[in-house]
């Protein structure tokens, strides 16, 4: 394998994963609707609501994020190594610089948010700074501006805002149903159609937001192997990736700050020991198994 079908295979993958989310979230409303009876009336509330979730974390995502890791902003006097990093990778790929935060944490990791490249931010703790020599510093900096020049920071809050949405419109149905009853006249209610619609969308209701979150941690998990490559395509030198993600998770060392809500945004699964090669376990990995990510640029 290439770099360029690497890249080109992943964000085949990611956009079919994308399409599917659509057509879950589709089909959850046009259950629902029908089960309830009342038409798509019921979905403009939650409509609402998702509109509010969006403009909230397309703005303010990155600023709660940094909150809550502890990370803080610093100079280019205070880590001049890690600024002229950050700086010729971003010349070399036409990208701003970003801000550079760092957590100060034993654990080494490294992330990027922010809402585009022109508001963008690249993030390491203090652990990962001693443990990298200059080549791996860059494999894993470049994999976190491909992050940011390939939107998937974007991406990412997009697709958290989708699993809100259907989380609500799973809660407005169960609320609607427990409090309001079935909308309609009589006839519609004793129709056979709607008690099976009704019994779809109560499944729906249970399952939907689990499927949501599994497609979400899968979009999560192809984003990572496409920053790989994207990196690897910037720094022409797959093995300090490699390197670099061997290092990191061999680190005995969780990073205290990070939380299940945030651990997706993370060059490695920040909660260590918790990767497993398990089929149906796997599929709630927030990252590809680091021997498949290294076997991968290994191959390149």
């Amino acid at each position: 394998m290439n770099i360029y079908s690497a890249i080109s295979a992943n964000k085949n993958k990611t956009w079919l994963i994308m399409v599917l989310f659509v057509l879950v979230i589709t089909t959850v409303v046009y259950v629902f609707s029908n089960a309830l009876g009342y038409g798509l009336g019921f979905v403009g509330i939650a409509l609402v609501l998702a509109g509010i979730m969006s403009i909230g974390s397309y703005y303010y995502s990155d600023k709660i994020v940094l909150a809550t890791s502890g990370a803080k902003p610093i100079k280019k006097s205070d880590n001049p190594e890690l600024f002229r990093t950050v700086e010729n990778l971003c010349i070399g790929d036409g990208l701003p610089i970003p801000k550079i935060y760092i957590i100060d944490d034993p654990s080494p990791n490294a992330f990027a948010t922010g809402r585009d490249p022109q508001h963008a931010i690249v993030c390491v703790t203090s652990g990962i700074l001693p443990l990298l020599d200059k080549s791996e510093l860059e494999g894993v900096i470049a994999h976190e501006l491909s992050h940011i020049r390939n939107f998937d920071i974007r991406l990412m809050g997009i697709v958290a805002v989708l699993v809100g949405f259907i989380a609500i419109l799973a809660n407005l149905f169960m609320t609607q149903l427990w409090w309001g009853g079935i909308g309609g006249d009589r006839e519609d209610r004793n129709n056979n159609l709607q008690i099976i619609f009704l019994i779809i969308g109560i499944v729906l209701a249970i399952l939907s937001p689990v499927v949501a979150t599994l497609i979400q941690l899968a979009v999560s998990r192809k984003r990572e192997l496409l920053a790989d490559a994207s990196g690897v395509l910037l720094t022409r030198y797959p093995e300090a990736l490699a390197s670099a993600l061997e290092k990191i998770s061999k680190d005995p060392h969780s990073l205290k700050s990070a939380s299940n809500a945030t651990a997706h945004l993370f060059i490695v699964n920040p909660f260590k020991g918790k990767n497993t090669k398990q089929m149906f376990t796997s599929l709630f990995d927030t990252h590809p198994p680091i021997a498949e990510r290294i076997k991968i640029l290994r191959s390149m």
